[in-house]
């Protein structure tokens, strides 16, 4: 088993994030908002939706060399799920369930003569004698196929926790909320099912210059949007936390020096500053081969540096605002009845400042997510961002460029990225409102 830095930060986020659920569990404060967000067909619907696309991040984070592998090569345990897929590459370009590449070449018959005719795909619909007669029956009847299989699948992982569920909580009853769940993670299921069944004898989704799999590419890149969106904010949060509590209770020079650090960073223009870092980067990964014996392994440190880049300029924002309120918080009654009791510093800014101020953090936690997706994309966009050899759905719409200027158009690798990113940042921004609704005390309810 291969451990890269990637991998052992998101399971260490992972294991934190699971700490404070628990953690939260306990709380009587706590619960209502988790109850309220539960209640929320909406949000629950989109909760399921990021915590499919997490499962498929954290297969993907799972790095080992394989037995039969040559080299230094490192796949994870999606690489292996979807061999049959990574494997499956063509000569170039091939439209989505194509049979023939997207160009036509000069080719050679057994007699000897030539022909200006589209080339049999070597993997895509080679089952085929007759693709133009037999590939719209075969097509719908192998996803007839992938849709009763992956139906049964669905309907075995719900039952499971279904029955995990009753067990601990013997009333749970199947509401609206859990339908809609289950409705959700049904069809999910059996789309993403019957993609992949499809996909050992189709290219869904297209290949692309290179001849590999598009549909391959977007589901590899999800787990790039979710590093970037959770160790960027593994970064952020305590530079945030910190110098915004601190800023915001001590006053003063402490005050001072804080606001113009973030006021100094503000000024310089990002995308530079991400630029620079990021071709220091890869001065010192030239001049230190020896480090990065692999491809994995030298894009995995290229994305570390990338998050924490992000997260060295982002955390302004979210400093300002929890340096505001503690300025508020700072004069509360409770507070100064604190002091006046000759509490600590420290103990005032543990129990009074900072539990008043996490349900900021969540919220802005939540709504950061989408935009350093994003963001990711716009980078990788400019040749700033990840290592080109990452899969990544800026990659994606970079390579893209040149593919909306062929003719005919080529225009799948841009709509996959373009998707897969859209359902990501839709549900982390619906989920993000949910949050929003339930944890901020003045849009809870609690006042009226």
């Amino acid at each position: 088993m291969i451990v890269l830095w990637t991998d052992a930060l998101i399971f260490l986020l992972l294991a934190v994030a699971g700490a404070l659920a628990f953690y939260a569990h306990t709380q009587a404060h706590l619960r209502r908002p988790l109850q309220k967000m539960g209640q929320s067909q909406m949000g629950m619907a989109a909760f399921v939706v990021l915590m499919l696309f997490l499962t498929l991040g954290l297969l993907d984070s799972i790095h080992f060399k394989p037995a039969s592998g040559e080299g230094n090569e490192i796949i994870s345990l999606l690489d292996a799920g979807l061999s049959q897929i990574r494997l499956h590459t063509e000569k170039t370009y091939s439209a989505p369930f194509a049979a023939t590449l997207y160009s036509k070449e000069l080719l050679t018959q057994a007699d000897g003569s030539t022909v200006w005719t589209y080339p049999r795909l070597t993997y895509g619909g080679a089952h085929l004698s007759d693709p133009n007669q037999q590939r719209a029956a075969d097509i719908g009847k192998k996803t007839l196929l992938g849709v009763l299989q992956g139906s049964a699948w669905a309907i075995g992982c719900l039952a499971l926790v279904w029955l995990f569920a009753r067990r601990f909580t013997p009333n749970l009853k199947a509401g609206s909320t859990v339908k809609t769940c289950a409705t959700v993670f049904f069809i999910i299921v059996v789309s993403m099912y019957a993609l992949c069944y499809l996909s050992a004898y189709y290219h869904v989704l297209g290949t692309d210059k290179v001849g590999e799999d598009v549909f391959y590419q977007a589901i590899k890149s999800i787990r790039t949007g979710l590093v970037i969106g959770t160790l960027t904010t593994l970064v952020m949060l305590p530079l945030a936390i910190v110098f915004g509590i601190l800023a915001g209770f001590f006053r003063g020079w402490v005050d001072d020096i804080i606001q113009y650090c973030y006021t100094t960073l503000n000024s310089i223009p990002g995308v530079l500053l991400i630029a620079a870092s990021i071709l220091m980067v890869q001065v010192y990964m030239a001049n230190h081969e020896q480090y990065f014996t692999s491809v994995v392994v030298r894009a995995d440190m290229r994305l570390l540096f990338l998050c924490l880049i992000l997260g060295v300029t982002s955390w302004t924002g979210l400093c300002r605002l929890l340096r505001a309120e503690t300025l508020k918080l700072r004069e509360m009654e409770y507070v100064l009845a604190a002091q006046a009791l000759g509490v600590t510093r420290t103990a005032i800014l543990l129990r009074h400042i900072l539990p008043n101020l996490m349900h900021i953090v969540l919220i802005s936690v939540v709504l950061d997510f989408s935009s350093l997706v994003l963001a990711e994309a716009v980078l990788s966009y400019i040749n700033i961002g990840v290592d080109p050899a990452t899969y990544s759905w800026g990659n994606m719409i970079n390579g893209a460029r040149l593919e909306m200027a062929r003719d005919p158009v080529v225009w799948w690798s841009l709509s996959a990225a373009f998707v897969f990113m859209f359902a990501l940042v839709l549900a982390a921004n619906l989920f993000a409102d949910v949050v929003q609704e339930a944890f901020d005390p003045r849009r809870s309810g609690d006042s009226r």
